[in-house]
């Protein structure tokens, strides 16, 4: 920035303490932030009844911090929609003292900067766990000011950066719910008319026991819940396993947690993940090629009416109370069309996951476009 002189937090800001007189039957927001300058949200509604300890009320473009995770960037300005809410004394809260000096809208951008968290982490102190803001502190730390017209300007400049993020992230969901959209009505013209087989016959479950040696050591395979995929473990020894029993993985092998296969613990074993190893708990099926393909097979099961017949292969609670059978999952009945058919909408899927791969290529790059910007700006 140029131009910009340094200026003293506590010449800008003033504690605002409007105390809070609560009805009964009321309902109140209360607030919370979310770290590394995410912006402040609502942590729900209380009843007046409910709220037995002290409260102040925070109106819209206050500055609001955390006394315990400012130095985390849980600081930031009170939202139009959470007007009126009410925060405990480890939320304080300040307006602006002097409008003509300082634009609030760009103190909400200066404190979504790693430079300003380092100012807050410089005004906190304590022990482990609890470190808190000091305010007297925190109101000592000085700030770059540049003239007003220039603080418009950054402001006018990073909305618009926003906005176009936002755009940009808006316009990528379109697209990808518009493929998800096309691959769901190709897959049901698939199978609208295709006989159903139990899984037994076109995908039955083949286990690699293999014997543990105690000077050798096993890298362990997890499989992560509602169709995220496969991910590496650690190697563990064998001394460290004991009487646990592992089965080897293989390529293209269709996997399930038997305790989350309920809520979309299913994968198929990448080629990275060949050799690897997993526990009892892992069910491994190996898909006829003549009769399927796996990932058909597996956009199937993690489907409404596959899942559905999963769960219901899986009796019992919620969580690991829920297991899925093995006998049961054999009887689950899967449709298979003609392999023609079959291999046009593997196609089909393989395009619609590499558009989401060069998508989440431009959204990784979306991400620190306006974090790097405000380094860029508010960096002396």
């Amino acid at each position: 920035m140029r131009q910009s002189s340094y200026v003293a937090l506590g010449e800008l800001l003033a504690r605002a303490e409007e105390p809070t007189v609560l009805t009964a039957d009321g309902e109140y927001h209360e607030v919370t932030i979310r770290l590394w300058g995410k912006g402040v949200v609502s942590r729900g509604k209380v009843r007046g009844s409910d709220v037995t300890t002290t409260r102040r009320f925070v109106r819209a473009s206050q500055l609001i911090l955390s006394k315990i995770d400012a130095r985390n960037g849980a600081i930031g300005m009170v939202p139009p929609e959470l007007d009126g809410a009410i925060v405990s004394n480890d939320f304080p809260s300040f307006t602006f003292s002097d409008l003509k000096r300082c634009d609030p809208a760009y103190m909400g951008w200066l404190v979504r900067s790693a430079t300003f968290v380092e100012l807050c982490k410089a005004a906190s102190e304590g022990t482990t766990n609890r470190v808190r803001i000091k305010e007297d502190r925190f109101l000592a730390q000085e700030i770059p000011l540049p003239p007003l017209a220039e603080q418009q300007a950054i402001v006018a400049h990073l909305d618009a950066l926003a906005d176009k993020t936002r755009q940009l992230i808006e316009h990528l969901d379109v697209i990808e719910a518009d493929a998800d959209r096309l691959l769901a009505l190709h897959f049901r013209d698939a199978i609208a008319d295709a006989p159903y087989r139990p899984m037994a016959e076109v995908a039955p479950l083949v286990r690699r026991e293999v014997t543990i040696d105690p000077e050798a050591s096993y890298p362990e395979l997890g499989i992560r819940s509602f169709g995220k995929g496969t991910f590496h473990k650690p190697a563990v020894s064998g001394m460290e396993l004991g009487t646990k029993r592992l089965f080897r993985i293989q390529a293209g092998d269709l996997l399930f947690s038997n305790v989350f296969a309920w809520e979309g613990a299913i994968a198929i074993a990448k080629s990275d993940d060949n050799g690897r190893f997993g526990s009892h708990r892992f069910m491994t099926c190996v898909v006829d090629p003549g009769a399927m393909f796996a990932e058909f097979l597996r956009y199937y099961l993690l489907g409404s009416d596959g899942l559905e017949k999963v769960r219901e292969a899986s009796p019992g609670g919620a969580g690991r109370n829920r297991t899925l059978g093995v006998e049961k999952l054999a009887k689950v009945d899967v449709p298979v069309p003609s392999l023609v058919a079959q291999q046009a909408f593997v196609a089909l899927q393989a395009h619609v996951q590499a558009l989401k791969a060069r998508h989440a290529a431009i959204r990784a790059a979306n991400a620190v476009l306006l974090p790097a910007t405000l380094e860029r700006l508010f960096t002396a």
